[in-house]
């Protein structure tokens, strides 16, 4: 896929933009205050895979639990400011990879001032940019409504501030809960500004409704060669958001993190449970850490096609299957043994992957199952 060229910008660690993968970030849902329960959720957010985690920082409480959450995660911490410029001052010498703040709402020039200094003598990007539900009075007598235009203009205004006070480590949002709203919007964005472009569809809704709304919205997006981290922003456990992401980016080809599971819905021509096969083949998989590519099918239409193409790949029949590892049959079992036979050859092709990665230099993940290191 061709991806629109921006610029690079480094939070900690992690690139974003200029042709860096594109990274999967979260949010926590704990209070930032206690900095225990935030830890806690950050580092099962890296197991999970997270690359960047957000913060809230509603009050100087919260920005003075900053640097003890800092020293015990693994991954770039950012911190999101509304209306009080002093907690971007504090989150700043608390140690933060990148803020989340709109100068618009921070107050006079000199404060705005005071904030993009401090960012750019510490390295610290700024992430700015417009959401659906915030738009400003300004905007809405302008455009009568919340739009696509209205999101894009807003951003606009809020980098020309930074831009004005020569700070250019920036990243972009323009996010709407209505996909077609925000694939207009990340459009029209990316045809303005070179700055990275964070993605994403918000308050999407439950995980199940979310996700799918996610999907569309993201891969829509994404497809045309459009972003350069992505959030999932989903009413449920966050370590859910990282999941969905991963897997969106994974069938648009972008990211091959964790296994990959092709798995046949079943019909009237399969004779052996397909699905749950698939299902505790998926829940087998997922501690493993690189991308292997699995196909669960279950008869002899489409099934032999699809495992050839697999790294690993069962075709099934009556009672019994066969099990191909890339493209070659090497086991013809009954289906009482194909679970076990599967998951002894899937043992085989992780540890050839991780060899292989070893040996190109590949670094090792910092978390377990989606957060591996990548094909």
């Amino acid at each position: 896929m061709n991806r629109t060229e921006t610029r690079r910008v480094q939070i900690g660690p992690v690139p974003v933009g200029g042709g860096a993968p594109i990274a999967v970030q979260s949010m926590t849902t704990t209070d930032t205050r206690d900095a225990d329960a935030t830890v806690a959720q950050i580092l099962a957010l890296e197991q999970a895979g997270c690359e960047i985690a957000r913060v809230a920082v509603p009050d100087r409480a919260a920005a003075d639990a900053l640097p003890a959450i800092k020293a015990r995660i693994h991954v770039p911490l950012v911190a999101d400011i509304h209306f009080d410029y002093r907690l971007a001052l504090a989150a700043l010498v608390g140690g933060v990879d990148k803020l989340r703040l709109n100068p618009g709402n921070i107050g006079s020039d000199d404060r705005v001032r005071t904030v993009a200094r401090e960012a750019k003598a510490r390295g610290v990007p700024i992430r700015v940019g417009a959401n659906v539900g915030s738009l400003s009075k300004e905007m809405l007598r302008k455009y009568g409504e919340p739009c696509a235009a209205a999101l894009v203009d807003s951003a606009l205004d809020e980098i020309r501030i930074l831009e004005d006070l020569d700070f250019h480590d920036i990243v972009v949002s323009v996010k709407a809960s209505d996909v077609e709203m925000a694939l207009d919007a990340y459009t029209a964005i990316s045809e303005r500004t070179a700055y990275p472009l964070h993605v994403g569809i918000t308050e999407a809704g439950t995980t199940w409704a979310g996700t799918v709304k996610s999907a569309v919205g993201l891969g829509a997006i994404l497809s045309r060669g459009i972003g350069d981290t992505i959030r999932v922003s989903l009413a449920t456990d966050p370590v859910e958001e990282i999941k969905a992401g991963f897997e969106i980016l994974k069938s648009l080809g972008l990211r091959m993190r964790g296994p990959i599971l092709v798995a046949c819905p079943s019909c009237g021509r399969a004779d052996v449970d397909i699905v749950g096969l698939a299902e505790e083949v998926e829940r087998r998989l997922a501690v493993y850490p690189v991308p292997v590519k699995v196909a669960v099918m279950g008869c002899a239409v489409n099934g032999p096609g699809e495992a050839r193409m697999a790294d690993l790949g069962v075709a099934c029949g009556k009672g019994m299957g066969l099990i191909f590892k890339r493209g070659r049959i090497v086991a013809s079992l009954p289906e009482a043994q194909l679970l076990e036979g599967l998951m002894k050859e899937v043992e085989v092709v992780v540890r050839e992957k991780q060899a292989e990665a070893a040996d190109a230099g590949v670094p090792a993940p910092v978390g377990g199952g989606g957060g591996a290191a990548e094909s």
